[in-house]
């Protein structure tokens, strides 16, 4: 039997949920009475994240799940409609990045980028769409990239699949209009985190933006107070 969540909690599917803006999004939709759907490949730290949220027993962790699988993607929502008998919301996080010159992006780097970063997202939206027509609602976000935009030397691979994701955005918005689904995306520049500092230890961070700020964006577009946005690929840049 599907679990109530009571009348106002959301139920909301955050893959990447151990990863640094992933956590930040839980973090921020748990505090407003949300129902996570945690997704994330370490079950360790996946676990660790969700019971470190506020409502205990409130939320569905699954890790191990493989995005890039279709079939994965519809059995996780599977089991969030068995438990919630209901998904609100979805918000990937995933996604993969590499820069390369002309001389060292070969074929296998876009693939690469295509099935991190293009192919995840349709997988969790398309699984997340079909939980959704029934009732007729539900926010979809997604998170492209400002380089998706406008490419930058050495990034062809990466910027192109942010491309795509963009596209997909676009489509699946217009497609949806009628069936009162929203899909947007946040386009961040680059994100503070441990990685980016280790990575680019000369670089000034105060110039970043941080998971917080972009999670902030993507519980408003998840929120009915973005019931008029669809299709739209907004920037979360701060300062960079």
């Amino acid at each position: 039997m599907a679990e109530t969540t009571g009348a106002t909690a959301q139920v909301v599917l955050v893959t990447g949920a151990a990863g640094n803006l992933g956590r930040a999004v839980a973090a921020l939709l748990a505090a407003e009475g949300a129902a996570l759907v945690a997704i994330d490949r370490a079950a360790g730290p996946l676990e660790a994240m969700v019971a470190a949220l506020p409502g205990e027993g409130r939320h569905l962790a699954l890790p191990g799940v493989d995005l890039g699988d279709p079939a994965a993607c519809a059995a996780a929502v599977a089991q969030a409609m068995a438990r919630f008998g209901r998904l609100d919301g979805a918000a990937h996080t995933v996604g993969g990045f590499a820069g390369a010159t002309i001389e060292e992006g070969g074929p296998e780097l876009f693939e690469q980028m295509f099935r991190l970063n293009t192919m995840t997202t349709a997988n969790v939206l398309r699984a997340a769409i079909a939980a959704m027509r029934p009732a007729g609602r539900g926010s979809l976000v997604a998170v492209g990239a400002t380089n998706g935009v406008r490419a930058p030397a050495g990034l062809a691979a990466y910027a192109a699949s942010k491309s795509g994701v963009h596209r997909l955005v676009e489509a699946y918005a217009e497609e949806l209009k009628p069936t009162g689904i929203r899909v947007n995306a946040v386009l961040p520049g680059t994100v503070d985190t441990p990685q980016n500092r280790a990575a680019m230890p000369d670089a000034d961070p105060s110039l970043w933006v941080a998971p917080a700020q972009i999670a902030a964006v993507v519980g408003f577009l998840l929120s009915d107070a973005a019931s008029g946005v669809t299709g739209v690929l907004l920037p979360v840049t701060a300062r960079g």
